[in-house]
């Protein structure tokens, strides 16, 4: 297959990106996703180097908002506040470099789970924030589905349409993230029910049991199928790795189907 829309993203957040970031094009990806998270973070000492990638590369620039200690659906209004501030702080940062922002909906917290509708309300209305800042920015906010685990938002096909017809907002979108889908047993569906709604995507692999990140094709997932049943995405598609060596791995394989 064709993998012109191909992008990478790396969960090794305690290693500096901006160096292997340069070796993307070279390999066979058309962008990067630049995760929030340890020395990933955009800063102002750091921002300088992330736009040099930008004009020194073809490479499309994207943007993952933080997830550790982050829930857009908790109900202590200090910490939530916290939380809407620095995404906010990272959606005016990245502005001038990147078009979408991909954000976690939110789980429910001890209390929350006592008042699971409140901290539905909450993520509705953390979203729609979010959102009307980053269209000032030029900025798509594109929720991902999350894995099979308990207590958070997202992890059904249903679910993540409930969340878009709720926020009701231009420029929401949904990333469908192919190994959270496979641990709940419903790619297919995530697929069948929200095709449309895809704006972005993350593509790794695993067995159906736990989020394991693996190289696409080492795990149950069908690609072959999943990439069909596809056709007409015109979004990236980023893989997940931990290393650039799992990259390639990823490229080889998508080339072969």
């Amino acid at each position: 297959m064709k993998i012109g829309k191909l992008s990478f993203s790396s969960r090794l957040v305690l290693e500096d990106p901006f160096e292997w970031a340069y070796k993307l094009e070279d390999i066979g990806y058309a962008g990067w996703e630049l995760v929030q998270e340890g020395l990933h973070c955009l800063n102002d000492g750091n921002i300088s180097k992330v736009k040099d990638v930008r004009d020194t590369t073809n490479l499309k620039i994207s943007i993952h908002l933080p997830f550790s200690d982050m829930n857009l659906a908790g109900l202590n209004p200090g910490i939530h506040g916290e939380v809407l501030r620095q995404m906010k702080y990272y959606l005016h940062m990245a502005s001038d470099i990147v078009d979408v922002a991909v954000l976690h909906p939110g789980y429910l917290s001890p209390y929350g789970s006592k008042v699971p509708e409140k901290a539905w309300d909450t993520c509705i209305w953390s979203l729609q924030e979010l959102c009307d800042v980053a269209e000032d920015c030029g900025i798509t906010v594109c929720a991902e589905n999350m894995p099979n685990f308990p207590k958070i938002f997202g992890r059904y096909p249903d679910e993540m349409l409930d969340i878009l017809e709720q926020v009701e907002r231009k420029n929401i979108g949904m990333t469908l993230d192919t190994g959270h889908a496979n641990t709940v047993g419903l790619l297919d569906e995530f697929v069948k029910k929200c095709k449309a709604n895809i704006s972005h995507m993350h593509i790794h692999d695993n067995h159906a049991k736990r989020d394991e990140h693996l190289p696409i094709g080492q795990g149950t997932i069908d690609w072959k199928k999943l990439m069909d049943g596809l056709s007409g995405y015109k979004g990236l598609m980023v893989t997940e790795m931990a290393t650039i060596e799992e990259g390639q791995q990823c490229i080889e394989y998508l080339k072969s189907l």
